[in-house]
Formats: structure tokens, C-alpha cells, sequence
């Protein structure tokens, strides 16, 4: 399925041959920051024509300790999520993480993700799907490409198409991930569009002090990879100051630097699109 299949509201740029853009901070932190980001990457996806889709967790439930910030309060982030759509006309995809939650979100935002450590959760999956709205479903770390088929087929089975799929790299011993570019293309068999988060699978998850680090400066030559391997979409948190972001700082691109990695990454999709 082509992304234009997709039929995802106010996404715009489909026709143009790019990327799709998923690009936001990890974390509604609060009304301010979320609608500067919004602001800037929305100004970057008119300038380089990517379609963008906002990228936001109204809550985070996937924390390493019981005093990790997990968000401002359901309602109210996902209020600002809301507003983020209709000021920008931008689509907006927020993860979920129970049953319950997929018919609460959708009534917010375009899309609904499941995040990486859930992705064989198979009531999860099928509430997901029951709503109607694109899934995009991420990769396990402990998966391989061809293993997602599965949950590609549970939402198909439970009568919805609308589905993509993001890797996010594998685990690599207990503190460390790896990215296989591999599973680019052993994804897309699926008939799903396939997106690379750029940020994520640089983690280097489980650390001693209960907070993850990171390899931000990684972050192009993954991107570079991705488009070059064929991916249908690119996947990236990003934050004005990393330093002081509430969760996964370690891992986030410095939303000044977007500008720069964005050009850089259409120039190589403008020559894969040559051959």
C-alpha cells in the first residue's frame, strides 16, 4: 500500500516523491514547547515539501523508574495534541498503550502508534484497528523484520488496511541497539509502508541509573541509510534542548539542526528517486 493509499487526513506533499515525515518531541512537556515544535517542523515539511505528520506521547508508560516523568495529564495533552492539528493542519499520532486508551486517543488525533514493546499485544492491536485510524506499529526490539507480518495481519484481520510499520533497531546485548537496514525492505513485503525512527534505535536502553542514553550524533548517518535503503518514511523525536527534556533527551535531535539533516535527506531521496 502506497502512503497516498493511506488516506491520512491533511497530509500534504504526497504526489511530490519524498519521504513522509514523522517528527515531533517525545512528550507533550507543556503547551509552550509543544506548539514551538510544531510551528518549526511544520515550516521545515512547507519549505522541503515533505508530508509531515505531528509527533507526540500524550503520555509515557514504558519508564525505567517510578519517579520517570510520564506526562502532564491525559486530557490536557491531548487537548494540545488537538490544537496542534487544527493550528498547523497537520495530522497528529500519539501512542496508546491499552485497550481503553485506542477509542479515548482517536477521538484526538489522525493516527495511533503502538509502541515497540507492545507490538505482539494482540488486544491492543485489535482495539487499535477497531478504531478506524491508521496504525503505525513499531518494531519490537527483540523481532526480527520478517516477524512483523504478524501484526501487520492482526489489524488487517480485524478489518482495517490502514497500517505502517517502523523499525527501530534490535537489541545488541543488554545495553546497546543495532540497526539492520535489512529490515527495510523485508517489511515493505508486507504491503506496509515502512518507517525508520532515526532517534530511538540510537538508545542505548537499561542504563545503571535508570535512564537511557543516547547517540544523537548518529542520527544522519542512520537517516542517510534509511532513505538510501529505501524507506517510505523517516521517524525522529526532537526537542529545543535536549539537556533539559523530560524523557528520552539522550536520544532527541536539537530541533535547530533539523534544517540541516532534512536537506541533506531530500537531496539523497531526490537521486534514489532517479533509479
Amino acid at each position: 500500500m502506497k502512503v497516498s493509499e493511506l488516506n491520512i487526513p491533511l497530509l500534504k506533499y504526497i504526489e511530490e516523491g519524498n519521504f513522509m515525515l514523522f517528527a515531533g518531541p517525545c512528550v507533550v512537556e507543556s503547551e509552550e514547547m509543544t506548539f514551538r515544535v510544531a510551528a518549526e517542523v511544520k515550516k521545515l515539511s512547507d519549505k522541503y515539501r515533505i508530508p509531515l505528520v505531528f509527533k507526540s506521547s500524550y503520555r509515557k508508560a514504558n519508564r525505567s523508574r517510578l519517579d520517570s516523568f510520564t506526562g502532564i495529564g491525559d486530557k490536557k495533552a491531548l487537548e494540545i495534541l488537538a490544537e496542534v492539528r487544527s493550528r498547523y493542519s497537520v495530522p497528529v499520532v500519539t501512542d496508546i498503550h491499552s485497550p481503553d486508551e485506542a477509542r479515548i486517543a482517536a477521538g484526538y488525533v489522525d493516527m495511533l502508534q503502538i509502541p515497540a514493546f507492545l507490538c505482539r499485544q494482540t488486544d491492543l492491536l485489535v482495539a487499535a484497528a477497531e478504531t478506524g485510524k491508521v496504525i503505525n506499529v513499531k518494531k519490537g526490539q527483540f523481532l526480527s523484520g520478517a516477524a512483523m507480518r504478524f501484526a501487520a495481519g492482526k489489524i488487517r484481520e480485524s478489518g482495517n488496511e490502514r497500517v505502517i510499520l517502523t523499525e527501530r533497531g534490535s537489541f545488541f546485548g543488554y545495553n546497546d541497539l543495532v540497526v539492520d537496514m535489512r529490515n527495510i525492505p523485508v517489511m515493505q513485503k508486507t504491503g506496509a509502508p515502512v518507517v525508520m525512527d532515526i532517534t530511538h534505535s540510537l538508545q542505548q536502553p537499561n542504563q545503571e541509573g535508570g535512564v537511557s542514553g543516547g547517540q544523537p550524533d548518529m542520527i544522519e548517518t542512520i537517516g542517510r541509510c534509511a532513505i538510501a535503503a529505501g524507506a517510505d518514511g523517516i521517524f525522529i523525536e526532537t526537542h529545543p534542548e535536549p539537556a533539559t527534556a523530560l524523557s528520552d533527551g539522550a536520544n532527541m535531535l536539537r530541533l535547530d539542526l533539523l534544517d540541516s539533516l532534512l536537506h541533506k535527506l531530500t537531496l539523497i531521496r531526490a537521486t534514489i528517486n532517479t533509479f
